[in-house]
This record gives structure tokens, C-alpha cells and sequence, in this order.
């Protein structure tokens, strides 16, 4: 039984820190949605507290950045211009012909067609101009347009599984460290373990000292990952939380993902007009098209053949109707979205980057924080079983 104990306690108290530790980072990505019964029941850490992470990282960033608008200026405003142009312009004669087709059918399908081409040159021509000074009055306002945490939990509970890519992707080497770790610690407690048990075999001391395993594994698992802050010697190694360690390569891949899944120019320009503030963004498009409509061929025309102002009514009525259509297809092009994402990430990366290892951590600890000890007494539960199979497999086959 000395011999068995002295092999085999080392043995399985590894196999309990590596499973546990795996267990861990298991349970905090799965299951992506709540599993149970009331409150009886999982969902992992990460897709549960996705939203507060997310914020918190926002928080900071923009925070330590500023506020959108100046994240909107390092997007280049003229290249936006360029981009609504290059979609608008060669579909603006469509768009004239659908909003005519939908307030004044008969009057546009007999219009000479000297006149339409007339009308569209017209708008061809002014619309630089309008573009112009609405994406820059766009660029003053954009902080006050988009609910940016309200635009984040949307996504987050439209993809829960997207901050769990995140995560695996930004943290894949630390999450395997972490699991591999867990096996050193379990082997190394289980030599501890091992005398005592040879020494007092009493029936209660493997399933204790598996529990304990477990739990310690799991808790220092956690703690590598955000513990110690800074840089500290231990004999001959420096050690600093593992996260906390690879912050900006970390930063780099967290803010890559974020501006092409999350924060992208089409989910903001859909922000800005279907959000809680798309009233403030329409009023803008308005202003910026009345201009355009007092002088427009189209109202006069229009004003000709409708009883008093009810043709103009119904024309600014479809024409903001269209700029809206036209704003959304216009930030919809993949190919857009693609190259204006890597400026967003440098952005966020910058500023990642540049917190403190207390701030980086707070964005990522939280949220384990309140979850840890739970995780924790899982990692016991299963320690304290596998000491109890243990314990019955001394006993009943001793060596």
C-alpha cells in the first residue's frame, strides 16, 4: 500500500488539477446559454457577463481616447464622402425614380424624358456639396448618435457566442498554460498528500485531500491569470499574470475582433438610424436635404400639379425616407467595412495598450471575480471524488 500510495496519490492528484483547471475554462465559455432549471443551473462566465466586459473595456478605451468623434475623425471623413458618393451616384437616378414612383406615379411616367435626365444631372450635381456637410456635421455629433453600450448589447445578445471567440482567440496560449499548470500544482500537492496518507490512512483523508486539490488548483489557475500585477523575480524566473504578461499582443487581437465583429461602420451607421437616437440622426439628414429641396426641380414640378403644400410635404417625406435606404446600403459594402476596420482596431489597440496593469486587468476580472468560488467548489467536488475512487482502489486492491 506504501509503494501504491507514494505512485499513484502524485499520479491522480495531476490528473485532478488538469481536469479541473480544464473543467474551469470549460465552464466559464459553456454553455453559451443558460442550462437548468430556475435558478438551479449553468451558463458560462464569459457569454453571462459578455455585456459587462465589453462595456468596461469601451469604458476605458474610449475614456482614455475620448469619445467617438475623435475615433470618427481617424476613420478619415473624406474617404466616408468618397465611399457614400462611389455607392450613391451611380444609383441616384434609381432612387429619384422610386421616390417619384411612390408620390407621383402617373406625373413621372409622363414626364418627357429631356426633363428626368435634367432632373437627374441637377441632383448629380448638388450632391457632393450636401454629402459633404452632412458627413461632417455626422462626425461633430457621432457621440451623441450612437448608444455605444446599448449598440454593444445588442450584438452580444443577438451573438453570445462572439465574446467567447474573442477570448479564445486573444487568450489561447494563456488558457492552455493555465490547464497545463494545473497538472504541475496537482502532482506537486499530491507528493505532499502522498506521506501523509501513507502515514494516516484514514478513510476521509484522499477525499479531502482531493478536495483540497481541486480547489487550490482551480483557485491558483484563476490567480496566474491575472496575479501579480507587475513583473516580480522568484529565484530565476519572472513571473507576472499571464494576461497581464502578453497585454499587447492581447491588445492587438481583442481590438482586431472587436472593430471587425462589433464595432463596425455598418453596425454604427445602423445604430445611428434605427437606435434609441435614430430621431436625432434623421433630424440632421433633414436639415442637411432641406437645401437641397427648396431649390430642387423635383418640388417645383411636384408643387405644380398637387393641391397646395401637399406635394412638398409629401416629397421631403420620401426623400428622407431615401436617404435613409441609401445610407444603410451605402455602410452595408463588405469591402468598406473591411478596410475602414484596422483603423478602428489601431484605435482600440492604441489605448489597450496603453493602461495601466491594474485598468487592463479590471476589464477582464470582474466579471471572474464573482464567479471564481463557484468554480472553485466545482474543482473541490471533483477532486473529492476522485480521492474517494482512489481510496477504494488502495483499499480493496492494495499492491
Amino acid at each position: 500500500m506504501f509503494d501504491a500510495a507514494f505512485i499513484s496519490v502524485p499520479i491522480m492528484a495531476a490528473l485532478v488539477g488538469w481536469f479541473t483547471n480544464w473543467l474551469a475554462i470549460q465552464m466559464s465559455f459553456y454553455p453559451v446559454q443558460f442550462v437548468g432549471l430556475g435558478v438551479i443551473g449553468w451558463q458560462g462566465v464569459i457569454p453571462r457577463k459578455a455585456e459587462k466586459m465589453a462595456h468596461i473595456c469601451i469604458d476605458r478605451t474610449l475614456r482614455q481616447f475620448g469619445d467617438l468623434n475623435a475615433v470618427y475623425q481617424k476613420l478619415e471623413p473624406q474617404k466616408i464622402v468618397e465611399q457614400v458618393l462611389s455607392q450613391v451616384t451611380p444609383r441616384l437616378d434609381e432612387y429619384i425614380d422610386e421616390m417619384m414612383y411612390e408620390i407621383q406615379p402617373v406625373l413621372w411616367d409622363n414626364l418627357p424624358m429631356f426633363l428626368r435626365r435634367r432632373i437627374y444631372q441637377w441632383a448629380r450635381e448638388q450632391l457632393p456639396a450636401r454629402i459633404e456637410d452632412l458627413v461632417e456635421d455626422f462626425g461633430d455629433d457621432l457621440d451623441e448618435l450612437v448608444d455605444l453600450k446599448a449598440l454593444l448589447s445588442r450584438e452580444l445578445k443577438q451573438h453570445p457566442d462572439l465574446m467567447n471567440r474573442i477570448f479564445k482567440q486573444a487568450g489561447a496560449v494563456e488558457l492552455r498554460s493555465v490547464i497545463n499548470r494545473g497538472a504541475i500544482i496537482g502532482g506537486i500537492l499530491g507528493c505532499v498528500l502522498a506521506p501523509l496518507w501513507s502515514r494516516y490512512p484514514e478513510p476521509w483523508l484522499l477525499p479531502v485531500g482531493g478536495f483540497v486539490i481541486g480547489f487550490v488548483t482551480n483557485w491558483l489557475a484563476i490567480n496566474l491569470i491575472f496575479s501579480p500585477l507587475k513583473p516580480r523575480r522568484f529565484l530565476f524566473w519572472h513571473i507576472q499574470g499571464l494576461f497581464l504578461r502578453r497585454q499587447p499582443e492581447i491588445s492587438d487581437i481583442w481590438a482586431t475582433l472587436v472593430a471587425e465583429e462589433l464595432i463596425t461602420v455598418e453596425k454604427v451607421a445602423d445604430a445611428m438610424i434605427n437606435g434609441c437616437r435614430g430621431d436625432r440622426t434623421r433630424a440632421i439628414i433633414q436639415k442637411h436635404l432641406r437645401p437641397l429641396m427648396d431649390n430642387s426641380l423635383l418640388v417645383k414640378l411636384t408643387a405644380q400639379v398637387t393641391v397646395g403644400m401637399s406635394g412638398y410635404t409629401e416629397l421631403k417625406k420620401a426623400m428622407n425616407q431615401q436617404a435613409l435606404h441609401a445610407t444603410q446600403d451605402v455602410f452595408s459594402d463588405p469591402a468598406f467595412n473591411k478596410e475602414r476596420a484596422p483603423v478602428v482596431a489601431r484605435v482600440l489597440a492604441e489605448q489597450m495598450k496603453a493602461l495601466q496593469p491594474a485598468e487592463f486587468q479590471d476589464i477582464l476580472r470582474p466579471a471572474f471575480r464573482e464567479e471564481e468560488i463557484q468554480l472553485m467548489f466545482v474543482g473541490g467536488i471533483f477532486g473529492a471524488i476522485a480521492g474517494t475512487i482512489q481510496f477504494l482502489a488502495l483499499i480493496n486492491y492494495p499492491l
